[in-house]
């Protein structure tokens, strides 16, 4: 992975977080300091957390008590030049598909302060990158899943973001355009740029992060690198350490109940 290591600058500075749902508490006291550079993976099993702390990240959120910094501002209400700064690809996105591809993405980099030439100038050249200018003006309701995805990848870059939040952004996308993604990332993240991956595909994160956070009902209890966590736990891969922390090792006896029933005749 081609990451600066020596810039040790914060990008992302948390303290204290926590975040309850009325009765339910669901963050319970995140500390968390990200470097420029890196390549997070955050992950956890569902409803642990990972979901409500980017939108508290993203400033989706404001009911929370704990410190967040980003990019060296405290978020508040009324601060939100940082946004500027980020992009987000959302695991549930909801495309304006009344619109063409230019329509949507010069929108989305108008809402982030670029000019519309200039925006139409990057979309376009992204989008033939990706193999789609042929249906550059074309309305997104006729796109498949996976050149949706692309679409949406590309209004999170268009920008130049320095922080960039991913939430099971693969998601549709064919082998070669995973490739390509990947190597993207590694190109960004080498060049400074920060990015918080979030996924449930554990391979996909062991070979990804420069580091990998597990947050587990509303804590983290692991955070380093993947060689770290194996030699903490002991186990092989992303995906066992992951079990081991979590509790959950019925997999095999859940799948096996499962396909008896399947066969049953």
């Amino acid at each position: 992975m081609r990451t600066i290591e020596t810039n040790q600058e914060v990008v992302i500075s948390i303290k204290e977080l926590k975040k309850n749902y009325g009765s339910k508490s669901v963050l319970k006291g995140i500390d968390l300091s990200v470097k420029r550079g890196q390549i997070i993976g955050y992950i956890g099993p569902n409803g642990a957390g990972k979901s409500t702390t980017i939108k508290i990240l993203l400033g989706l959120e404001t009911d929370f008590t704990g410190t967040v910094e980003i990019l060296g501002e405290t978020l508040n209400e009324k601060n939100i030049d940082y946004k500027r700064k980020i992009g987000y690809v959302p695991e549930i996105a909801e495309l304006y598909d009344n619109l063409t591809a230019r329509e949507y993405l010069t929108f989305i980099g108008e809402l982030y302060g670029m000019e519309l030439a200039k925006a139409d100038e990057k979309a376009q050249k992204l989008m033939k990158v990706f193999g789609l200018e042929g249906v550059y003006d074309s309305r997104i309701a006729s796109f498949s899943k996976g050149m949706r995805q692309k679409v949406l990848i590309i209004s999170s870059l268009i920008h130049n973001p320095d922080l960039l939040f991913l939430d099971e952004p693969l998601s549709g996308l064919d082998a070669n355009s995973v490739m390509v993604f990947k190597e993207i990332l590694a190109i960004l993240a080498a060049q400074g740029k920060t990015i918080f991956y979030s996924s449930h595909i554990m391979d996909v994160v062991e070979k990804i992060s420069s580091r990998i956070i597990l947050i587990n009902d509303g804590i983290i209890v692991a955070d380093g690198s993947f060689n770290d966590l194996k030699e903490q736990n002991k186990e092989g891969s992303l995906e066992q350490i992951f079990n081991q922390l979590t509790g959950f090792n019925e997999h095999q006896e859940m799948a096996e109940a499962f396909v008896s029933i399947v066969q049953e005749v």
